[in-house]
Formats: structure tokens, C-alpha cells, sequence
């Protein structure tokens, strides 16, 4: 099986880089490495998902989904210093990435765990999900992971997904408005999408 930035582990020879970039107001400081999604700078998804970001009214932590080395959720807790962020990852040189990352931009209202989709936050409800989901691993996982953080969401709690048209964003906004019954256009820009659901209980 050939190795992607969604694999558990990597034989990939690490060549760590380093940069600073600025979000949310924050300039930040950020370590990547090969076998892992968006080396040399922050992706515009990513980038576009973090400024379009509005804190939820429910109160309750904030879930960085498929966290990568993790400049979502490191963003997000230096913004919302009273929330608590988890970061969740299945790339195991990634989620080493992630709490270097956090270490280096003095953020510790941070979790940083394994897990595989939201398989390892079974017990756990968020405010908020945020994904740039791993669109090459396939609609059925893209799709999966909407379904269980659909069941891992707080009444009223909020998931933002970023996705490019030509990447499947049709079909992945109407899974969501299946699942949540509702979904909205926040943002479209340079063929990326912010979508936005809320869950009623």
C-alpha cells in the first residue's frame, strides 16, 4: 500500500521545515516535514476555514478533525484561550508535528491525540468540528467522518468543513444537509467552500 499524508505511519525520510505565518492575527511558527499534508506553508483551505471560523454560542470544546501538524487548531486555541482544543490525527508523524507545534507557539489549551476519524472520541461532545477532510482517501471516508461527527456534536454545536468544487463539494454538501438537516454556503472562494451545519437535538 503506497503511503499518504492520511497513513498511520510513514517510511518517508524526514526532512524537517520551518516558517512563521501569520493567522487570525497571530503570528505563529510552524515545523512540517514529508509524508504530511501541505509542507511548505499553510494550505488556502485551511487558511480559509480558520478566518472564516465564528465561535460557537454553545459552550463546550473545540475539535481540530484531521489536525495534520496542526495549524487549525493551534490558530484556534491561541484565539479562544477559554475553549479547550483537541487535535486529532491518524498520521503518526503528524500528531508529533502537532504538539511540537503547540509547544513552540506557547499553546496548552491543547489535546493532541490518535485517532482514526472519531473513532478514538467515542465518549466526547464538541461545540465545534472543524475539518479540511483527507479528500484522497474517498468520499466513503470524507462522508463517514461527517456522519460521526454529526453524532459527536453538542446539541446546537457547529462542523465546518473546507472543500474544493472539482473535490467533491457537491456531494458533500449534500451529505451534510442529509445529516444535519441543514448546511450553509459561509464562503466561496478560488473554487473552495466553507460549509457550516448546526445540529438540532
Amino acid at each position: 500500500m503506497s503511503e499518504h499524508y492520511y497513513s498511520k505511519k510513514t517510511t518517508a525520510e524526514s526532512d524537517e521545515k520551518s516558517w512563521s505565518f501569520t493567522l487570525r492575527g497571530h503570528s505563529l511558527d510552524f515545523t512540517t516535514d514529508h509524508a504530511v499534508f501541505s509542507k511548505r506553508e499553510v494550505d488556502f483551505g485551511s487558511r480559509l476555514l480558520i478566518d472564516s471560523f465564528q465561535e460557537p454560542e454553545v459552550n463546550g470544546d473545540l475539535l481540530d478533525l484531521g489536525c495534520g501538524y496542526g495549524p487549525i487548531g493551534i490558530t484556534l486555541a491561541k484565539d479562544f484561550p477559554d475553549r479547550h482544543v483537541w487535535m486529532v490525527d491518524v498520521n503518526e508523524r503528524a500528531l508529533s508535528l502537532a504538539g511540537k507545534n503547540a509547544k513552540q507557539n506557547a499553546v496548552t489549551n491543547v489535546t493532541i491525540q490518535e485517532s482514526d476519524r472519531l473513532q478514538g472520541l467515542q465518549d466526547r461532545k464538541f461545540a465545534s468540528i472543524l475539518t479540511n477532510p483527507p479528500i484522497r482517501a474517498g468520499k466513503k471516508v470524507v462522508h463517514q467522518m461527517f456522519e460521526e461527527a454529526q453524532q459527536s456534536l453538542l446539541n446546537q454545536g457547529e462542523l465546518w468543513v473546507v472543500i474544493q468544487k472539482k473535490q467533491g463539494a457537491p456531494s458533500a454538501k449534500q451529505k451534510i444537509e442529509d445529516l444535519f438537516g441543514n448546511v450553509d454556503d459561509v464562503v466561496k472562494q478560488k473554487g473552495y467552500y466553507i460549509f457550516k451545519a448546526k445540529k438540532f437535538d
